[in-house]
């Protein structure tokens, strides 16, 4: 590829996207027009894009309608199943005793290693020194190979080659599923740089998100907070109950100050992002309350669940939390507490306006976000209940609400297209542009996961790098003009004038590709 004869084509791909500065988008080169709107926007939104095999249609909106909700029906379905996961990326899904495993010994072999290592360099300075060894010196173990991986660097690879693997392959799963799991995950994020949470990551996606990503709220709310992963990751495993304070004592205990022992950040994120929200009615001694309920929760590493509750460790006080009393009555203190965060009108909004905002646009119409918001409140949280008023609101299908893909959004979509067969250099290709683009998967530190609106991700360089990946992938697209259909006709007449291996890989970087 001479990468000069196409830079006249990528031009008019760039300055027609940049010219569109977020919010809102230019609609007059985004998704297709038409008849087939709304196909594109029920692929791109309630799954990552059509494949080659999604031939237009002619119904419009009710066609795309139904399309998302038969997919709905799939992923409620599909949830209820294990997933699909080739054995070059299984790994992960091992029981958790065995992860745990697994995981010490690894790093157990690697302290050894270093140890070896260590032996060798001074016996080496010591030879070449001219000075005398012990006699067992030179039985000093072997110093270890450089770039030797440990067992949480692989599984956690293999996680992250899973996630795109599913995305894109939606013979092998449900599309909408593949969208909640990375929804929820976000949204329930834990950071796979953590080393304590890293081998557990690809587990807490598979048997905490993608089960309950179509149940109810409490359900996931309950799952997450359970496992190794988000335990490890906000410091839950830490937390216990302060031996310096009385059993019986009151939220008032220490004039407000929390009790030495006792680790707030989960009771926090657990309000301020994952239910509640900011502003939604919470106080500080709301944060120390449930901190103290939720003492004595933490990992068993030879459990395969993963999870148990240590009565020593618990706070055995009367809390008050969100205004009701809780006496004590050990781990079912922390369910009762979530189940009241579940079903709280704040948490009903906060989700209700996250998935608004992850399907129809950046800013979604209030009135929606309303009757979302009541349908969860009347449903007690049953997110499949939320997502069949979402597609069947007029709002989801109004032109001018449009979404700009963030850079998983758009690695799926290009991916989606390649066709059968194994693809590993472009999964490659795909897990470097992510982390350049900022959207490594599973790698963002901080619990709020990453950003979606157009705001966060549309850039002149951030185009210029979906480019590189797009003309890079587009070499393994079978049948560039499969793409034509789905493209304004100005468009590809400017791309079919293009060499015919570089066609699919402009048409990924159009701006058409880069929108839901």
């Amino acid at each position: 590829m001479h990468r000069s004869n196409l830079l006249p084509a990528l031009a008019l791909a760039f300055c027609a996207v940049a010219s569109a500065a977020p919010p809102p988008l230019a609609h007059s080169e985004s998704a297709p027009a038409g008849p087939h709107a709304d196909q594109w926007r029920a692929f791109s939104r309630f799954g990552y894009g059509p494949t080659l095999q999604d031939v237009p249609g002619t119904a419009g909106t009710e066609q795309g309608r139904a399309w998302a909700m038969d997919a709905l029906a799939q992923a409620v379905q599909a949830a209820q199943r294990p997933p699909a996961i080739p054995p070059e990326y299984s790994g992960f899904e091992i029981p958790l005793s065995s992860l745990t495993e697994l995981n010490r010994a690894s790093l157990q072999e690697r302290k050894d290693l270093r140890s070896g290592r260590a032996a060798q360099e001074k016996l080496t300075a010591a030879t070449n020194a001219g000075m005398a060894t012990p006699s067992n010196a030179m039985q000093a173990p072997p110093a270890p190979e450089k770039g030797t991986r440990l067992f949480s660097q692989q599984v956690a690879s293999e996680a992250a080659q899973w996630r795109l693997w599913s995305c894109s392959h939606p013979d092998q799963e449900a599309p909408l599923l593949a969208r909640m799991t990375e929804f929820w995950f976000n949204h329930f994020n834990v950071f796979v740089g953590k080393q304590s949470v890293r081998p557990f990551v690809g587990h807490y996606v598979v048997n905490a998100i993608r089960p309950h990503a179509l149940g109810h709220f409490e359900d996931l709310l309950l799952a997450t907070a359970r496992h190794p992963a988000m335990l490890a990751y906000l410091d839950q495993v830490r937390s216990q109950a302060a031996a310096s304070e009385p059993a019986n004592s009151a939220n008032n205990a220490n004039a407000g100050k929390a009790p030495r022992g006792i680790n707030e950040n989960y009771a926090r994120e657990v309000m301020e992002l994952h239910t509640l929200g900011v502003g939604g009615g919470y106080t500080q001694a709301d944060v120390q309350a449930l901190a103290r309920i939720l003492t004595g929760w933490t990992i068993d590493p030879k459990s395969d669940d993963g999870f148990r509750f240590t009565p020593r460790r618990h706070d055995t006080g009367t809390k008050v939390f969100l205004g009701q009393t809780f006496p004590n009555s050990g781990e079912q203190e922390g369910i009762r507490a979530l189940h009241l965060l579940a079903m709280q009108p704040a948490t009903a909004r906060r989700i209700s306006l996250r998935l608004a905002q992850w399907f129809v646009a950046d800013e979604p119409p209030p009135a929606m976000v309303e009757r979302l918001t009541q349908r969860y409140l009347d449903t007690q949280g049953d997110i499949r209940a939320v997502m069949q008023t979402l597609i069947e609101s007029p709002e989801t299908w109004a032109p001018d609400n449009q979404l700009f893909k963030t850079p998983m959004d758009y690695a799926c979509s290009v991916l989606s297209v390649l066709g059968p067969g194994e693809h590993d250099a472009q999964m490659r290709q795909a897990e470097g542009f992510l982390r350049n683009a900022g959207q490594a998967v599973h790698g963002w530190i901080t619990p709020d996961g990453y950003g979606t609106n157009a705001a966060t991700w549309l850039s002149p360089e951030a185009l210029t790098r979906r480019a590189d990946f797009a003309v890079q992938a587009g070499h393994a697209v079978p049948l560039p003009e499969a793409l034509a259909a789905w493209l304004p006709m100005q468009t590809w007449a400017r791309i079919a004038r293009e060499p015919e291996r570089n066609q699919a890989g402009l048409a990924l970087a159009s701006p058409t590709w880069m929108r839901k």
